[in-house]
Order: structure tokens, then sequence, then C-alpha cells
């Protein structure tokens, strides 16, 4: 009967399943409504050289704001890729046998993971040069996206660190004492033996880590980066800064970003469930 029970209860949740298309459904549905109201209401608008409608002047500034999404897409991809680099180091430090590794290491994680975004983007922006000049007398220009993307990627390194810490601390302690029983090296049972467990346990949290920080990137436009969200507000401004933009262009980058990052919940879930099985 208990087998029974968990064979229904994992068809109730298997990937694919009724609950997840709905779920899937709903968020393209909100999206397609959206798009498709934006597309009825600027047909119907009649045009007025002069003075355009809201939604007029939204679909005229759309490639500039897409171009802006793009750079949103390219900081998130960066930060990402240099927040795993160094917190995939950074947690292997936190389990070191070596005090001198293991505590600087614990300090600059918790010191990122507990510190808010907006400060460090801040404090990075004002830290950093504007320009690195070279010995033959030439200068390097750094663009404020990079050192905003940067300043994005410190706290996410914090969380994968503690992610691998935590993944890795999640394995049985058995497997550890076999391996030495094995004549393996510490190094060798955490390359062949601990961190391949590891991995699918840190992918679905490191997914959702992708998406808060894709959706933290529009924080940038403070600081003057013109990515979506200040190109918008160029544009907005470019167009005679009316109040009736406001709706229209924050709620159009508000689905655009959730088009981009529902897809990514929705595959994180379905990791999830898939691994807890798998375990």
């Amino acid at each position: 009967m208990k087998g029974e029970a968990f064979r229904i209860e994992r068809q109730r949740f298997a990937e694919g399943s009724f609950c997840s298309r709905i779920h899937w459904r709903q968020g393209m549905w909100l999206v397609l409504a959206f798009f498709g109201s934006l597309a009825v209401a600027y047909a119907q608008s009649e045009p007025q050289p002069a003075s355009p409608s809201a939604i007029g002047t939204l679909v005229l500034w759309l490639p500039f704001i897409l171009k802006g999404f793009g750079l949103n897409l390219l900081m998130s991809f960066i930060a990402m890729a240099v927040a795993t680099l160094f917190g995939v180091g950074l947690g292997l430090l936190q389990i070191s046998r070596s005090r001198l590794l293991r505590m600087p290491a614990w300090l600059v994680t918790h010191l990122f993971r507990n510190s808010p975004w907006l400060v460090i983007l801040f404090v990075i922006m004002f830290l950093m040069p504007f320009e690195i000049r070279l010995p033959g007398g030439g200068t390097i220009i750094i663009p404020d996206w990079v050192k905003a993307t940067f300043a994005f990627s410190l706290p996410v390194m914090a969380n994968i660190s503690e992610i691998v810490r935590g993944a890795i601390n999640s394995i049985p302690k058995g497997q550890w004492d076999s391996a030495e029983s094995l004549a393996f090296s510490r190094g060798q049972t955490l390359r062949w033996i601990i961190l391949p467990q590891c991995i699918r346990r840190a992918i679905p949290p490191w997914m959702n880590w992708y998406a808060l920080l894709a959706l933290a990137t529009p924080m940038a436009s403070i600081l003057g980066v013109r990515e979506a969200v200040g190109n918008a507000q160029a544009a907005m401004e470019a167009a005679g800064a009316r109040p009736e933009f406001l709706i229209p262009f924050y709620l159009f980058l508000l689905c655009l970003f959730f088009a981009y990052i529902y897809p990514i919940a929705l595959w994180t879930r379905k990791l999830e469930r898939k691994y807890v099985f798998a375990n």
C-alpha cells in the first residue's frame, strides 16, 4: 500500500504533469495577453504625429528598450560566470582543514552574503577607477556596466560558496571513510566521489540565484547604466515625460522580465522534483 501511495504522489508531481502544465500556461497566457492588448491598442489608435499616444510611443521606442534588455542579459551572464568561478573556490576553501584558509573564506562569504546589494553596488562603482593607465601611456576606460556587473557578482559568489559548502556537507560521512579506506587522498575523494554528487544538488539553487541576479540588474540604472530600465526612462524623457507614459512603459518592463524569468523558475522546480525522486 505504501508503494502505491508513493507512486501516486510521484505521478502527481512528475515532470510534465497537469499541475506543471497549468503553471506554464498561466504564465504564458499572461505575457501573450499583455502583448496582444498592446498590439490591438496600437492598431486602433488614431495617428497623431504631434502628440502620439502612450502605446504608440512605447512601440516607437521598443527597439531602444530591447537593446537595453540585451545589456541586462549580458550583465547577468558575465556576473553569474564570475560568481560561479570564485564561489566554487570559496566554498572549497570553507571546508579546508587549514584554519588560515577556512577563516578568511568564511569571513568573505558572510560579508557579501549579508550585505545589501545596493550598498555593494555603490561601493564598487565609486571605489573602482574610471580608467586604467597603461605603462606605455595608453588608458583603458572601464564602463559603468562592467563595474556594476562585478558588483552584482559578489553577493551571488558568496551564496554560491554556501551552496557548495552545504552540498559537500550533505554527502554522508561514510563515503569519505570508504574513500579513505581505498587509499584515496582528500583531493581525489573530492574530485572523483564527492563533487560529482554535489552537482545535481547544487543546480536548482544555482539557477534560482541566477534568476535573482537577472532581476537585480535593473538596479544599475540608478547609477546611469543604460540597461532596459535606464533606456525606458530615457525614452520617456525624450518623448516629453508625460505622466501617461509611466504605466505602459513600466508594465512592459515587468512583463519583459517575467517572460524571461518565469520559465527559469519552472525549470528549477522541475529539476528539484527530479533530483528529490532520484535521491
